[in-house]
């Protein structure tokens, strides 16, 4: 709502002011333009008028008191086109921050844009200010929703908003990467519950650490986010949880980046943030969400117990038919055991009968095999009396040429016609000129006797 406030002339009030001085003043000093200012600003605004604004400043002041500093923004969102400071004071603060922080889970902080009645002082010392009476909760709760709704629909259009959700969850969930603060009851009360189960169910948990409020906390999420990634592997699924602490600290995770890495993690995320009433943005976009740390863990709990209950399940389908398999086999065996004399009878019968047509086979197979043995047999014999008188025959032109070619070789038959061997003094047979030289004495035997010659020459 624009106020327009009505033209004062203070000219008069400054004619009256210089009367009762006695003379005309031709200037004022600054404690008088102030006053003059003050009054005209009382004058010309009267009422309380509702105020829309973000709070670019926020301070609560050790004495109770608000400090705050308004701002409006140009249509671009980057330039500040109005400020104006504002102060609640301590009686009021008391009564409407409370109000407030429950009525939207947030306390008064800068960066909400808020809705709060106003009226206009002016000091002489502290200048133009606006005093804070009353807040209008359902205005913020409006942004605040608007800024969640932005995010979800951007997420949207990025493909991305239900990603998460649509993996799917693993029968076993053991492996279990924790994104928490270390020293946080809520991560304490998680621990606890999984150790602590009512099943006996053994969880393998690690805590990738981060700031759960603050102004690090989606930098410091994100961080544990790409190093359980990373190793994805490794884990079943992933657990956020953040119990506790202010239900205003809860906007710290209602932003783009954060919600865009939980809905692209290649795990499902299963989210447990605040309290019941509390929702984030986180929670549209993982996998499972639930209330609270020790709702995450009776979720895992529960999960694992079914899946116990189903195996449990399995166990007695088989037990009962393995006994259902076994009565039936006993009593085809109680059948087969009264059926067992008679059914000996037959199969000795029939035993008896196939060995005595055996033996008569053998029988046959024997007298058969003789007979062609003996055959072999007489083959054998011909065939070798045969082969032994060829052999014979063979051997005996073999001996005949023998004895002819020895005879031809025989050296008597060579002395006759007419050749010598020669031996020297050692009586070695002399082959060659070579051995021999003038003087020596050599024995030549001939056919008939033999004779000592002396060399006299010799020709090599």
């Amino acid at each position: 709502m624009q106020i327009i406030p009505k033209n004062i002339v203070v000219g008069k009030r400054f004619i009256n002011f210089a009367r009762e001085k006695s003379f005309i003043m031709q200037s004022l000093t600054l404690f008088e333009l102030n006053q003059l200012v003050r009054e005209t600003l009382e004058q010309t605004f009267t009422d309380a008028y509702w105020l829309e604004a973000e709070l670019a400043e926020a301070r609560l002041a050790s004495n109770g008191h608000f400090y705050v500093e308004f701002a409006q923004r140009d249509a671009s969102g980057r330039q500040f086109i109005a400020r104006a400071r504002g102060t609640m004071w301590a009686r009021a603060y008391a009564l409407q921050a409370p109000l407030f922080e429950r009525a939207t889970g947030e306390r008064l902080r800068a960066g909400l844009k808020v809705r709060v009645l106003v009226s206009v002082e002016f000091h002489e010392v502290y200048g133009y200010s606006l005093n804070i009476q009353e807040i209008d909760p359902a205005f913020t709760l409006g942004e605040m929703a608007l800024r969640c709704r932005e995010i979800l629909d951007q997420l949207e259009a990025d493909g991305i908003l239900h990603d998460n959700q649509q993996l799917p969850l693993p029968r076993l969930l053991k492996r279990v990467a924790v994104v928490s603060s270390a020293g946080a009851a809520g991560y304490g009360d998680f621990q606890h519950q999984l150790l602590n189960n009512d099943y006996g169910l053994f969880f393998h948990c690690q805590l990738f650490p981060a700031v759960m409020q603050g102004a690090h906390v989606e930098e410091s999420v994100m961080a544990a986010l790409a190093a359980i990634a990373d190793e994805a592997e490794k884990w079943d699924c992933v657990v956020v949880i953040r119990g506790g602490g202010a239900t205003s600290d809860l906007s710290d995770f209602n932003t783009y980046s954060l919600a865009a890495a939980v809905a692209q993690m290649p795990l499902p995320v299963i989210v447990g943030i605040g309290h019941e009433r509390d929702e984030t943005v986180l929670d549209a976009v993982a996998h499972t969400r639930v209330k609270t740390p020790t709702a995450a863990a009776a979720f895992l709990i529960e999960h694992g117990a079914d899946e116990l209950a189903a195996l449990q399940h399995f166990s007695t389908v088989i037990v009962q038919g393995a006994q259902q398999r076994l009565n039936s086999s006993h009593q085809r065996l109680l059948q087969l055991t009264s059926q067992l004399p008679r059914v000996s009878v037959l199969t000795l019968r029939e035993a008896a009968h196939s060995h005595e047509l055996l033996n008569r086979s053998i029988l046959q197979a024997a007298h058969l095999r003789l007979e062609r043995a003996d055959n072999q047999v007489v083959q054998l014999q011909t065939r070798f009396t045969q082969a032994s008188r060829l052999r014979l025959e063979r051997a005996a032109s073999q001996v005949a040429q023998l004895q002819a070619r020895l005879t031809a070789l025989d050296p008597v038959h060579q002395l006759r016609r007419g050749f010598a061997l020669a031996y020297d003094a050692q009586g070695r047979l002399l082959t060659s000129a070579a051995q021999l030289q003038a003087g020596d004495s050599v024995c030549l035997r001939l056919s008939e006797g033999s004779a000592t010659a002396q060399i006299t020459h010799v020709q090599p």
